[in-house]
């Protein structure tokens, strides 16, 4: 079993910057593609990140210039780095994989259970 768990948010001020992490475990045998989304209060799920093997990383245009992903493989870690938030970055961000949990698997959706960022003075 696949788990994906997301830590660093808070309340931060704006114009500040945040990391976010997210620590994968269990059986992965491959990372197709990883995202990062996020919801905000009474809005649609939103992508702001996505990285895989056959795609550059892209980032949606409401954050691109603000936020990076990156990772740590031996870490089974993946970081997204959001700089300058103003309050319409508080959100719900959520850390997502497709992967396979062995080589001749198909490919499967797994999530984790987000965390909270709050921009506010």
């Amino acid at each position: 079993q696949v788990k994906l768990v997301e830590s660093g948010g808070g309340l931060v001020q704006p114009g500040g910057s945040l990391r976010l992490s997210c620590a994968a475990s269990g059986t992965i045998s491959r990372v197709n593609a990883i995202k990062w989304y996020r919801q905000a209060p009474g809005k649609e799920r939103e992508l702001v990140a996505l990285t895989s093997m056959s795609e550059a990383t892209n980032y949606a245009d409401s954050v691109n210039g603000q936020i990076t992903i990156s990772g740590d493989n031996a870490k089974n870690m993946v970081y997204l780095q959001i700089n300058s938030l103003q309050p319409e970055g508080t959100a719900v961000y959520y850390c997502y994989y497709l992967l396979q949990t062995h080589a001749i698997a198909p490919p499967r959706d797994s999530w984790g259970q987000g965390t909270h960022v709050t921009v506010s003075s």
